[in-house]
């Protein structure tokens, strides 16, 4: 169970917004960070700032084992076999990204083709664009059906023996849902096929176990879970990753350089080039820490009590309408909605001036919002500091902007 203190583990929720408490309701474009973290962070900056895996010295020592034991964490966290299926990068995007270049570019070939589903945030849909592209393969789309899930049935028929890969959103960041991933990489393997998970959002918000999940990848993002920004990580199988050539070339992936060639370092360093983040990384374990303490269940379950709430509250206002499952059994911690004749970014801003954050735009989903007939959706999301304070302080405000509108 998560209690209303956590709270005051975020400093920047003691903030009050023109003279209102703040409510802070958009996490799923990013998370706050608690005190742990940014203590770790600050920590390391003041004691251990060195290069990692490059020298001898104490300093460099320390910051080598703090990073790599952040590594560890990360593995422990979603149940990883080896803490060497771990992948630092800047973010999920990267991630997904060093799957397309440096996996995408070996195996898919021309006829061949990359499913994908029509809720995907763009990060999901673009690099497989540019790959399907380039090599003359085919990019197919599972379609949604009206209350935002995946219309399996299909999607199982997009799926042949010239499927190359699935890369799946492990959780919607407009709609919440939350696809069968277990289902659908059985579905994918029958057929040869490898899955991506884009994991930004299912990783923050439910506990993952790659054992159970059955995929090949999954992509994280690190301020998407109370962590810093410019820090996410790909999770893959290591017989994958020992196959895949390198994604950038530089210091610290190598393991010998001649003029005329060179040769890799072991994974999970052979993907990792250049200065890494590393007080980054300590960030993002610190919040993996902070997460486990919680519980991911708890977390889970926290969110979804939000949503039935926030669902009930949003029905019951005239002229709202809701995008995506109406089950919060379904959904997680996010809403997507539109109040009729108020404009999302005139909601937003309404709202702002009541202390209440909520995100307005496409959300990096615009075929998911055409399929939905908008150009734009207001969206509010929870985590683990969210309250029912918070959603009463936003429902009060859309209220009255509704009102302000109708008048």
């Amino acid at each position: 169970m998560i209690r209303a203190m956590v709270r005051n583990d975020f400093p920047i929720l003691r903030r009050r917004i023109h003279g209102k408490p703040f409510a802070y309701l958009d996490s799923t474009a990013t998370t706050q960070k608690p005190e742990a973290v940014i203590q770790a962070m600050d920590e390391f900056q003041r004691k251990f700032n060195a290069n990692v895996h490059r020298g001898i010295y104490t300093v460099s020592e320390e910051a080598t084992a703090l990073y790599e034991g952040a590594r560890k964490k990360l593995a422990d966290f979603i149940d990883a076999w080896s803490e060497r299926e771990i992948v630092f990068t800047r973010n999920a995007t990267e991630a997904i990204n060093l799957v397309a270049y440096a996996w995408g570019r070996a195996n898919v070939k021309q006829g061949d083709n990359v499913a994908v589903s029509l809720m995907e945030h763009h990060s999901n849909i673009v690099p497989w664009q540019l790959l399907t592209k380039e090599v003359g393969a085919d990019l197919r789309v599972a379609p949604v059906n009206v209350v935002g899930e995946i219309d399996m049935k299909k999607l199982t028929d997009l799926i042949t023996r010239r499927t190359k890969l699935v890369a799946i959103t492990g959780m919607s960041n407009v709609l919440g849902t939350m696809p069968d991933i277990p289902r659908i990489a059985r579905m994918a393997h029958r057929k040869g096929a490898l899955v991506l998970v884009d994991g930004a959002q299912s990783v923050a918000h439910m506990p993952t176990d790659v054992r159970k999940l059955g995929a090949d990848f999954l992509a994280i993002s690190g301020h998407k879970m109370l962590g810093p920004s410019g820090i996410g990580a790909l999770w893959a199988r290591q017989e994958l990753l020992e196959q895949m050539p390198p994604f950038l070339g530089g210091g610290d992936m190598i393991r010998e350089v001649t003029l005329e060639k060179a040769t890799w370092n072991d994974v999970p360093w052979k993907f990792e080039a250049g200065t890494p983040n590393a007080v980054g990384a300590v960030g993002l374990g610190a919040a993996v820490d902070y997460l486990q303490k919680l519980g991911m269940g708890n977390v889970h379950q926290h969110e979804q009590t939000l949503v039935a709430y926030a669902l009930k509250k949003l029905r019951a206002i005239k002229g709202v309408t809701i995008y995506g499952p109406l089950d919060a059994r379904k959904k997680g911690g996010v809403i997507a909605f539109n109040v009729e004749g108020v404009h999302s970014h005139d909601l937003a801003t309404l709202l702002d001036r009541e202390g209440a954050a909520i995100r307005s735009g496409h959300h990096c989903a615009q075929p998911l919002m055409r399929k939905f007939g908008v150009m734009a959706t207001a969206r509010m999301s929870f985590s683990v500091y969210t309250t029912k304070r918070d959603i009463d302080q936003a429902i009060a405000a859309i209220e009255k902007a509704r009102k302000t509108f109708d008048s």
